[in-house]
């Protein structure tokens, strides 16, 4: 028994919900590091304090992809809870993120705003699985990219919106300017009113529908299972590295942040242990075991899928954090966050997001599909990749901040690349009835790297290049050089037209 076919109508309300959540995440992404500036923060510091977005993610996104493949809630359903549920704190984080009176309480906000973002946006990847035919999974993520764009467009530019408007864009030292705050609140409302849109607009296959589409597979049976049969020896090695990594942060005096990634790894490892002695006990549906267990039974695709996500994302996480501050250094010529030319330059940030994002939109819907129906899915990946790479060196070489307009271009093909192609290759292999705990794990490779850039970037900047934020780009374009390598291990056919 086959889905049904969606029409245009059903692909744009399955996917409309992630309008407003790339909302917020722009909201987040491009003005995160000026709001902890404004308030007076150091820029060697700025890692430290974003380690909250890819943490919370860390530890959200395979809790909820496990929780909503299990969950059915009445007319709400499988996925569509978790989508109100994030919604509605991701709403009143941003309501209260202004109104941050110190640096402390503004870290606090992004781990709420991040965590409530990724509890909406998990289902959101495993929502359209669920939804569309497997021959629909292309252009199913295409359309979901093509709305990611315009949110972060709308997002990007609400602060310079606002200033158009006749708000004030500046503030006294250690306050955050009025444009940012009315942002951050009417980016607040249209969230929430865009994922009630999809949840008020659309009607999940019922559990006996589901199966009916899709019979159980003996494959799909519990990975506990197969978890029992491990040794301890891989738990022993993720501690042993964890205690590896903090005794190198203080033989060094490397920032303090690396001692919390150590942590991490000591944590996984216990985790690892805890599961394994678990499964071993004959206990397979406890949450921990399944985690781990599928996370250790990955399909292959996703393990090579999972590397170029780990680069791809590395560099996007750095020029995330970095942008702001290497614009208003390099091409408004000021470090003072109080200034009017750096909240100038903020704001400039903010409008060359939108620009990528932009761009991202309108290739999810033309350049992508051309590419596929030619390359194939993988090769497209890697065009996407190469295009990156170029618009992260090309900083390098542009002084003029309008110049930087042609670098967000390529910037934007990347990302409407990275946030499709690797889920439309991914999702049509994956079992239906695990497709969001395997979406949770996958994005595992989007937060770990985020969490290492947090961590150690700051560390090799500060011991490294000092006071010199643009040579965060050379990073970022040799992690796209990395990703595209990976991806060549990758083929897919070209999609018959």
């Amino acid at each position: 028994m086959e889905k049904p076919r969606q029409g245009l109508a059903g692909l744009c309300n399955i996917s409309f919900g992630f309008f407003g959540i790339q909302i917020g995440f722009a909201l987040q992404n491009a003005n995160m590091s000026r709001i902890f500036q404004s308030l007076g923060e150091d820029i060697e510091k700025l890692p430290g304090l974003w380690i909250a977005a890819p943490l919370t993610g860390l530890l959200v996104q395979p809790i909820i992809g496990h929780l909503s493949d299990r969950t059915w809630i009445g007319r709400l359903g499988r996925r569509r809870p978790y989508f109100l549920a994030g919604a509605i704190l991701a709403a009143l984080a941003l309501f209260v993120m202004p109104e941050s009176p110190a640096i402390w309480f503004a870290a606090m906000m992004l781990w709420i705003l991040d965590a409530s973002l990724n509890i909406s946006m998990e289902p959101f990847r495993a929502f359209v699985g669920d939804m569309l035919r497997k021959d629909q999974h292309s252009v199913g993520y295409a359309v979901q990219t093509a709305f990611i764009g315009a949110g972060a467009v709308v997002g990007s530019l609400f602060p310079a919106l606002m200033e158009s408007m006749g708000i004030s864009n500046v503030a006294p030292p250690g306050q955050i300017p009025d444009t940012v705050r009315y942002a951050f609140w009417f980016g607040g409302l249209a969230l929430f009113l865009a994922v009630l849109w999809t949840i008020v607009s659309t009607s999940e296959y019922t559990p006996s529908q589901m199966a009916a589409f899709e019979p159980a597979n003996a494959n799909d049976a519990p990975t506990a299972r197969a978890l029992a049969a491990r040794s301890h020896v891989a738990s022993v090695g993720w501690i042993a590295a964890g205690l590896a990594a903090i005794l190198i942060q203080i033989e060094f005096a490397l920032l303090r942040e690396v001692q919390l990634l150590g942590a991490l790894l000591i944590g996984y490892g216990v985790a690892c242990m805890v599961a394994v002695t678990l499964a071993r006990r004959g206990s397979e549906t406890n949450m921990l075991s399944s985690i781990v267990g599928d996370f250790a039974g990955m399909p292959p695709l996703m393990k090579r899928l999972a590397a170029v996500q780990f680069f791809s994302w590395s560099a996007l996480f750095i020029m995330w954090i970095n942008t702001t501050p290497i614009v208003a250094q390099y091409h408004f010529g000021t470090t003072d966050a109080a200034s009017a030319a750096y909240q100038a330059a903020g704001n400039w940030v903010g409008e060359l997001f939108a620009i990528y994002n932009g761009v991202a939109a309108i290739a999810a819907l033309t350049l992508l599909p051309w590419l596929s129906h030619r390359l194939g899915q993988a090769r497209t990946h890697m065009v996407g990749l190469a295009c990156g790479a170029v618009g992260y060196a090309s900083f390098f070489m542009l002084r003029d901040p309008t110049q930087l307009i042609f670098s967000e271009i390529f910037i934007g093909i990347f990302w409407a690349s990275v946030l499709a192609m690797p889920y439309a290759i991914l999702a049509s292999s994956l079992p239906q009835a695990k497709l969001g705990i395997y979406m949770g794990l996958f994005n595992i490779f989007v937060v770990i790297p985020q969490l290492l850039v947090a961590t150690v970037m700051g560390s090799i900047m500060q011991a490294l290049f000092p006071g010199e934020p643009i040579y965060t780009m050379a990073f970022a374009a040799l992690a796209l050089m990395m990703a595209f390598i990976a991806m060549a291990r990758i083929d897919t056919v070209p999609i018959a037209q």
